[in-house]
């Protein structure tokens, strides 16, 4: 056998009472794996037992320890009747299986119940002995590594990308089986639970094999995500990017990002360069045995020279700019599409903007599992019309790559978007650190398509930098801020809101009306997004998402992104109110105040964000393109035809005002939309991309948020003007909520923020809809003088010794954010930190411990018991932050990074007191030191970490 796993029970401790007469239990332990099973010895009448258990051993085959989970079920004993289950944990071995990981994974796990919630800890301690194993058809995949941040990982440096890597599982969802009439609501999610882990760890696996057949060791942006489909089946899918990746050595200044008045880039230090392999150098493992199925980015046609024209800077000569993306066995017309968001200096010659699409599709149920090329060829699509809209651009590769779905019912929209761009081809060749592509930080924002056969309309002038190369006006990215990038003044969040009706359907009918929706509501966020950037004298657009959620009586769509100005690209011209209806004196007046307030908005932005571009530039740098149909350009929020779009009278104001025609009530609604918005309060600063732009003298103060904000529709004849101000209201009053509670730590920067909206099914007893918004973002605090108080956290951790809990600090002592503290005995505690960015400020991440990857389902029959649903979410979110901190403690790590709640369903039965909850979190777990320790972090002592960190469920 290729391997042994090991695994002894140590103790149990705050167990719940399960017998009545004595108030104490009866405890034993199942630990299973596979198909073997051991016991302990029941430990009578305590709720602390010491079970001190040999070691259970299980002899194993490699692929069945990435495959399955380790799981460890307490149970109370009963003489005369059936067991009764206290709760499980489950334990993913593959952390175990490199050998630059943890060697063994120990501490106190949540004693997890999926009706009752953590019911106490249990010690366990695991630990695994692989043997040397010949065998060339093997099918595991141990040693790849996972990193679900979208940035090369610290310690690391990138000999090598290979590409894009996709795979997905499909199986029947337990939850739907008939055998589900007969046996328990916990029965049911604990099967749910444990086949969505083992398809998850086969899913991993076959990922890894994939990697290993193209010649790399890691896996950088992986993503992987859960589409429920009811009845029709389950599906886990996984992307990422395939990379080569060597350790740093330990001598190597490898410092992450410090909030300086200079800083670097958070993929600085030092820069990360990215080398190709000698010809002689072999990959780690390279299965003969082939995988199932190829990965799709090896099988396109699509041609790698696309037409460049004027737009390639002098000084880069135009290579093939296939070759060099690519290892030797793969096909010269590769089509990288890469995951990866932030990326060093120079790697990106040129932006063309946001590419994305959307496809509807029917479900059906999935008869054979072991097949699941229906949905590889709906996702097998999506990408191909990714890649051709790239070409379109003129670009040879898609950047910030992310794929999702809504679905209800039967229904499921597929969705896909990325940033078309040209790579760096010397970068990939030589691994040298020179742009390759321009002698200017503006390069990345010239346009990589012929200015005289763009695909779309647009204004172009001169670059305000080098003034060689063509620019657009506005330019929009799904990417983090590039770090040559000049940026004037501050960036800011800025969000598209929309919500549309549609009648209940079914089947085919039901996937049409949403097919004929789609378009309109992608061209009205996108008009929001224009329009808002404008409001706000900014022309680009950074970490775009836009969400589409799909319900039985309405769609939902939100748009997130970081506002900016680029040095490089043209002021925008102001907004311009043009009317069509017949003046008169009063509709005069009011489009003139309408005006008024615009002009005054914009200025009072310009000052807020301090943004104040040079006066009269074009004289200097040279005149637009003199075609006047593609400089004054139209937004509204209706379509038109051509004929309209004639006969507005653009003579009046500036000629490059961005105009806004009102011809109609809704479209005076919408210009009214756009001075609701809110202000931010002073001192608050926010964004959804890793760094602020334009604001970088941060202290290490990081603190890590989530809130999840329910609403109900208790009217359903509402109108979409009436649903827009419900949502946009509902994103506002959860935003402005956080702003309350964080007012005493200004100023701060709200980073990173993740908006989620979900319309959840309708169950056929209700009749008042809901619709629930989750939002996750990390909080840096800035504090004035020299930062003696620096470390301050708005909420305090809850630690717990084995017997007492932790004292509290001296009056007049802030808490600090240090990786440990000591108890009242002196032994030293471990806050597990937990946060969405991929570093944390003036630390340097030592070494990464492996993925944490968990899925939970919460259900509850007390819901009005609980504190309705805003207690149940809490409490739920802080029992997941607790067994996630839990799991990376025990591998020795003392954070969390790239922390993502990828999925978060509520289903509610307020007539039944019923709720149920399913959520799935991921991130990298890893061990960090401060810059001013000397000496790594110590090992970790066992302690219960149940603190919630600002968890949030209001109603």
């Amino acid at each position: 056998m290729p391997g042994k796993l090991k695994a002894k029970i140590v103790a149990g401790r705050h167990l719940p009472v399960m017998d009545r007469a004595s108030d104490l239990t009866d405890a034993f332990v199942e630990v299973k794996f596979g198909n073997t099973t051991f016991k302990t010895d029941v430990f009578p009448k305590s709720l602390n037992p010491q079970w001190n258990s040999e070691w259970f051993k299980f002899e194993v085959d490699d692929e069945d320890l990435q495959d399955e989970p380790l799981q460890i079920t307490v149970l109370d004993h009963d003489t005369y009747s059936a067991n009764d289950a206290i709760g499980k944990v489950y334990i993913d071995i593959d952390p175990l299986l490199s050998c630059e990981a943890a060697t063994v994974i120990s501490g106190w796990f949540p004693i997890y119940d999926t009706i009752h919630g953590i019911r106490g800890e249990i010690n366990v301690l695991v630990k695994v002995d692989l043997f040397n194993d010949l065998n060339r058809f093997r099918q595991s995949s141990c040693g790849v590594k996972f990193f679900c941040t979208t940035s090369i990982p610290r310690c690391y440096r990138v000999a090598l990308v290979h590409g894009f890597v996709e795979e997905l599982v499909v199986n029947e969802d337990p939850e739907y089986q008939w055998i589900d009439r007969i046996r328990t609501p916990r029965a049911s999610n604990e099967a749910r639970q444990r086949l969505i882990s083992l398809m998850s760890g086969e899913l991993q696996r076959k990922i890894g094999l994939k990697v290993l057949e193209m010649g790399g060791n890691a896996v950088v942006g992986y993503l992987q995500c859960f589409d429920l489909e009811g009845e029709s089946g389950l599906v886990v899918r996984a992307i990422g990017t395939a990379c080569t990746l060597d350790k740093l050595s330990p001598g190597t200044d490898s410092k992450e990002p410090v909030f300086s008045e200079d800083p670097p880039h958070p993929l600085s230090g030092p820069p990360t360069p990215l080398r190709t392999l000698p010809s002689s150098s072999p990959p780690p493992f390279s299965p003969s045995k082939p995988c199932s199925r190829q990965s799709s980015s090896s099988d396109t046609d699509l041609s790698l020279t696309p037409r460049i024209g004027k737009t390639s800077p002098p000084s880069s000569p135009s290579p093939p700019l296939s070759a060099p993306f690519l290892i030797p066995s793969q096909k010269l017309t590769e089509f990288p599409i890469f995951t990866l968001t932030c990326f060093p200096p120079g790697f990106l010659v040129h932006v063309g903007g946001v590419v994305s699409t959307r496809s509807v599709k029917l479900l059906d149920r999935i008869h054979n599992p072991d097949e699941p090329e229906t949905r590889d060829a709906w996702w097998e699509e999506i990408r191909q019309e990714i890649k051709s809209h790239a070409k379109a651009l003129g670009c040879h590769a898609v950047v910030g790559y992310s794929e999702s779905t809504s679905i209800c019912e039967e229904v499921c929209i597929l969705s896909a978007s990325g940033t078309a761009a040209m790579l760096n081809p010397r970068f990939m060749r030589e691994g040298c650190l020179d742009t390759g592509g321009s002698d200017h930080s503006c390069g990345f924002v010239h346009i990589p398509y012929d200015e005289f056969n763009m695909p779309f309309p647009a204004q172009l002038t001169y670059c305000y930098h080098c003034r060689r190369q063509k620019v657009p006006d506005v330019l929009f990215t799904t990417i983090d801020l590039p770090a040559e990038a000049e940026v004037t003044g501050k960036g800011c969040l800025i969000q598209a809101r929309l919500c549309r009706t549609k009648k209940k359907a079914q089947g085919e009918v039901n996937a049409t009306s949403i097919s004929n929706l789609l378009p309109f509501m992608e061209y009205e966020l996108h008009t929001q997004l224009m329009n808002k950037l404008k409001l706000r004298s900014m022309n680009a657009l950074f970490g775009l998402r836009i969400q589409i959620s799909v319900g039985e009586n309405m769609l939902l769509g939100l748009a997130s992104a970081t506002g900016v100005y680029l040095s490089a690209l043209p002021a925008p011209g102001g907004i311009q109110i043009a009317g069509k209806t017949p003046s008169d004196l009063s509709y005069d007046q009011h489009i003139s105040t309408m005006q008024k307030r615009i002009d005054d908005t914009i200025a009072k932005n310009k000052e807020l964000y301090n943004i104040h571009p040079p006066e009269c530039i074009e004289e200097v740098v040279g005149s637009p393109i003199p075609d006047r149909q593609r400089s004054s350009r139209l937004f509204r929020s209706t379509s038109e035809s051509s004929d309209e779009l004639s006969e507005l009278d653009l003579s009046h104001g500036k000629k490059d005002a961005f105009v806004l025609e009102i011809d109609d009530t809704d479209a005076v609604e919408d210009i009214q939309s756009l001075l609701t918005d809110a202000p931010i309060p002073a001192g608050f600063y926010s964004c959804n991309t890793e760094v602020m732009p334009g604001i970088y003298n941060w202290t290490s103060g990081l603190q890590m948020f989530t809130s999840v904000r329910v609403y109900r529709l208790s009217n359903a004849n509402l109108t979409n003007q009436g649903l827009n101000k419900i949502f946009t209201d509902l994103c506002e009053n959860l935003l402005k909520s956080l702003y309350f509670k964080l007012r005493s730590m200004i100023p701060c920067c709200l980073c990173h923020l993740n908006f989620t909206v979900a319309v959840p099914e309708e169950e056929l007893i209700q009749v008042r809809g809901h619709t629930y918004l989750k939002i996750e973002l990390c909080v840096f605090v800035c504090f004035p003088g020299s930062g003696e108080n620096e470390e301050q956290l708005q909420f305090s951790m809850e630690l717990f010794s084995s017997s007492e809990r932790c004292s509290p600090l001296p009056e007049g002592r802030s808490r600090s954010l240090r990786s440990t503290r000591s108890l009242p005995c002196g032994a030293p505690v471990t806050v597990v930190k937990m946060t969405p960015l991929s570093f944390l400020p003036g630390t340097r991440i030592v070494k990464y411990l492996g993925i944490i990857n968990m899925f939970f389902i919460r259900e509850t029959t007390s819901l009005r018991e609980e504190g309705g649903v805003s207690g149940f979410l809490h409490s739920f979110i802080a029992e997941v932050f607790a067994m996630v901190r839990a799991h990376v403690a025990a591998l020795g790590g003392n954070a969390l990074v790239s922390y993502s709640m990828k999925e978060c369903v509520f289903m509610e039965n307020p007539n039944k007191n019923q709720a149920q909850c399913l959520i799935n979190v991921s991130g990298d777990a890893v061990i960090f030191i401060r810059e001013s320790d000397q000496e790594a972090i110590p090992p970790l002592l066992s302690s219960r970490q149940t603190s919630s960190t600002g968890a949030d469920g209001t109603t």
